[in-house]
């Protein structure tokens, strides 16, 4: 993994405005989140349901706004 883009430049010794825009970049960046699904074990039967559910919360979420267009006409 390259550490580019994950610098902050401390200017006036403002060191919580710098640690700021660190913690920012880091969030968008998605680090912290592969850190945390590489820290645990997930085994495929859980990965499996889960992928399941996100599955059938999208296809809801396509029904619902489908019914919504079709009220409004």
């Amino acid at each position: 993994m390259s550490m580019n883009g994950r610098k902050v430049i401390v200017k006036d010794d403002n060191i919580e405005k710098a640690l700021r825009k660190f913690k920012k970049k880091v969030s968008e960046s998605g680090l912290l989140l592969e850190l945390q699904k590489r820290e645990t074990y997930t085994k495929p039967s859980v990965k499996a349901k889960v992928a399941r559910a996100m599955a059938k919360k999208r296809w809801q979420k396509q029904v619902s706004q489908q019914n919504l267009f079709a009220r409004k006409k």
